[in-house]
């Protein structure tokens, strides 16, 4: 089917007190996985690209981006195709000329007022071409370089940030650190609620690879929508290689084991997709 508007997925599924699923891409076998995972649970999905999977595949943008672009069109559930973690403006561009209808712009590492600033700029191109953005406020734990979970985003700070940039979605902190392997984080579901009731876009979870099972579905409870899932994902992928690889050394072709990799992330997708949509 036709790409569906992230905004309107978002604001259903706030709307109904559940989250949205938004998965990493870091090779071409975790979309097809997230896809299929999304139909056979009939749920929505979002697939993710970010600007860092972006430099791995040789630094252009177009290659994976059109494959996800037509994974989401073959798809029989709703799929929006996100850039994910783009710093770079010029990059944000590219994307909305090559059809993703969803960018996340990263101005977290510059001074506020810059941010803001350069902020309210993508939002308007992108506005300008029916594209939604999502922003991120302050710097959630474990993105460059930073490590604090401990960071926290102040609820009247956020609901300014919105009206200053014109953001359709919300990256906030409240607990979680980014590429964590364990899952002993411990969300602010308070804040997260007071944060909700001041802002007036669906608010996005980063990190929540860290955050166990029934963390997830207390912040889901608490006001979070989407929710974004990257190195949980990998870890279940390598994990699997691994035993694989370890189980037959003669294997050669990579497809005996990228594809139980892959059976994994499909699984655990479904998994996760089901737990979000509890309530």
């Amino acid at each position: 089917m036709p790409l569906v508007d992230i905004r309107h997925m978002a604001a259903e599924a706030a709307a109904e007190a559940v989250g949205l699923g938004a998965f990493n891409v870091v090779l071409l076998e975790f979309a097809h996985a997230e896809v299929e995972a999304a139909e056979s649970v009939n749920r929505p999905v979002i697939l993710q690209l970010s600007q860092n999977a972006i430099k791995y595949h040789g630094g252009k943008i177009a290659p994976l981006g059109k494959a996800l672009l037509a994974l989401a069109e073959e798809a029989s559930v709703p799929v929006a195709v996100h850039l994910d973690h783009a710093d770079d403006v010029d990059l944000c561009r590219a994307a909305v000329d090559l059809g993703f209808n969803s960018v996340m712009y990263d101005g977290s590492h510059l001074p506020d007022d810059e941010n803001r600033e350069t902020t309210a700029k993508v939002v308007e191109f992108c506005h300008a071409a029916n594209v939604a953005v999502e922003a991120e406020l302050g710097e959630v734990g474990g993105k460059n370089g930073v490590h604090d979970p401990s960071a926290r985003t102040d609820p009247d700070d956020a609901a300014q940030f919105v009206a200053d940039t014109g953001v359709d979605l919300l990256a906030v902190a409240v607990g979680s650190s980014h590429a964590m392997t364990t899952r002993g984080a411990v969300l602010d579901t308070e804040l997260i609620s007071a944060i909700r009731d001041a802002v007036p876009v669906p608010l996005v979870l980063h990190g929540s690879s860290g955050v166990s099972d029934d963390g997830m579905v207390a912040a889901i409870a608490a006001g979070m929508t989407k929710i974004n899932v990257s190195t949980y994902l990998n870890v279940g992928f390598t994990g699997i290689v691994r035993e694989v690889l370890a189980s037959d050394e003669t294997l050669v072709d990579p497809r005996k084991y990228v594809g139980p990799g892959r059976d994994n992330v499909r699984q655990e997708v479904a998994r996760l997709l089901n737990l979000y949509a509890r309530r």
